[in-house]
């Protein structure tokens, strides 16, 4: 009778097909091969396969597909779970005493015994082998989210599958250190700060932003804003939440003033130039303007002018010039005019507003003007008659110097008493009876003469009782 085989080449034989510890799985019928190791314990060895043949040269080399590492830490998983039940069935007392083989006593420590217990430890040892390749793919690391440290153990090859199986997802504007893709090594800390939105009005300009900082003082540090003598809508130590923040930062500038003579400088956080004017400690009254926008934003190094302003009313009256009515009349001598009416001027009364500068007076605004009396037109009738060439009888007299001696040698010429006027001193009457219209002494001088001449073939000198010599003299 042919001896069995050893237990060891039993063993072999029923686990020929299983996968070693190297390729890193264990398949999830281990549990019915177990099962059927002490029937093939009494089975013959199997048959030689090709591998076992030997080759006239070295074997092909077939290369092995490697595992995933995602199905490698899920076999690892496996491995866990199964080893803790395994280890649980061996802790556990036999069911009951079996006979031998060859004594056939109870609980004896036969062949039947061994086929029980040695695949039972083979087991144990493939798994061992299992829990030093997965003990040498997991990692100690650190994980910072958002301030929030904590240690934990990953079969994460980097920092993408690590924040992947932790379940951490980040944006654009979130920050990551190592960078996502960065291999990991055991002991490294990986940490994630999130983006925060931050609606920045700085200096009167909006914008948004966004910072992983989470304090304001800490944001303003990072966006290099000068806080020092800053205006900040929220304190320094405001925390900054992932829904984000409101914050108006108005920093600290040069602003000069000139005002009544003087010049005055301030370092100042105003929103406008109107409260940066309080703060100078200038006030404005009336009409009192500045050189810019009092509500606009001091920008720093700006030059700021106060500007003085009086506001007067003025109300003058002035004169409405007559206009001259013009007709032609043939009944009188060319070049002679008659005036029908005096002209009068008209007069308003008219309203000026009238403003001063910083002392210097503008030029005056008309704002309302009122008619007080209306202007009379002058009307004048001018000759078209033709003037006679000569007066016969009295061309050769001296008419100058009696023009001089009875008016100066005015033409306007009229006496004290209004009766008499002209060159010679006609009264209406007589100057009408000649033939001349309106007053003499509207007339032109040649016309006053001519009347004259024809007076003195008619009367002679005695029209001028005193002045009538010098005709002759």
């Amino acid at each position: 009778m042919t001896p069995p085989p050893p237990a060891s080449a039993v063993l072999l034989g029923a686990f020929h097909d299983q996968p070693t510890v190297a390729d890193g799985l264990l398949r999830n019928d281990l549990a019915e091969t177990l099962a059927e190791a002490p029937a093939a314990a009494a089975a013959p060895a199997h048959a030689p396969t090709v591998v076992d043949l030997p080759l006239a040269g070295p074997p092909p080399v077939v290369p092995r597909q490697g595992p995933t590492r995602a199905a490698a830490r899920r076999a690892a998983k496996r491995r866990r779970t199964f080893a803790g039940q395994l280890a649980g069935s061996f802790m556990r007392p036999l069911a009951g005493p079996s006979p031998g083989p060859t004594t056939g006593k109870p609980g004896g420590g036969g062949p039947e015994t061994l086929r029980r217990l040695v695949p039972r430890a083979l087991v144990l040892a493939v798994l061992a082998g299992g829990t030093t390749a997965f003990v040498a793919h997991d990692k100690e690391v650190r994980l910072d989210v958002d301030g929030t440290p904590r240690t934990l153990h990953t079969f994460a090859d980097d920092v993408t599958e690590l924040l992947a199986d932790e379940g951490v997802t980040v944006g654009a504007y979130d920050r990551v250190s190592p960078a996502p893709g960065t291999g990991l090594d055991h002991g490294d800390e990986v940490t994630v700060r999130y983006g925060r939105p931050v609606d920045l009005t700085l200096d009167g300009h909006h914008r948004r932003v966004w910072t992983t900082a989470e304090t304001v003082a800490e944001a303003l540090r990072r966006f290099g804003v000068r806080a020092e003598g800053a205006y900040l809508s929220a304190a320094r130590s405001t925390p900054i939440t992932r829904t984000g923040l409101t914050l108006t930062v108005r920093t600290e500038r040069t602003v000069t003033f000139l005002a009544d003579g003087q010049e005055r400088t301030l370092r100042t956080n105003a929103a406008t130039v109107r409260e940066a004017l309080a703060q100078a400690g200038i006030t404005l009254h009336g009409q009192d303007a500045t050189s810019v926008d009092p509500a606009s934003f001091p920008r720093d190094g700006q030059t700021v002018s106060v500007l003085r302003i009086t506001d007067t009313r003025e109300v003058r009256e002035e004169p409405i010039p007559y206009a001259v009515e013009r007709s032609e009349d043939p009944g009188i001598f060319r070049g002679t005019e008659v005036v029908d009416r005096a002209g009068r001027n008209g007069l308003r009364r008219v309203t000026y507003a009238v403003r001063t500068v910083n002392g210097v007076r503008q030029k005056p605004r008309r704002t309302a003007e009122e008619l007080v009396h209306r202007p009379v037109s002058r009307v004048v009738r001018t000759g078209t008659r033709q003037r006679p060439a000569a007066v016969t009888g009295a061309d050769g007299l001296n008419w100058s110097a009696l023009a001089a001696c009875e008016s100066g040698g005015r033409p306007g010429a009229v006496d004290p008493s209004g009766t008499y006027g002209g060159l010679y001193q006609f009264d209406t009457q007589t100057w009408q009876s000649l033939g001349g219209g309106g007053r003499p002494q509207d007339a032109p001088a040649a016309e006053q003469t001519y009347r004259a001449k024809k007076l003195y073939v008619q009367r002679g000198a005695s029209p001028w009782p005193h002045c009538g010599r010098r005709l002759t003299g």
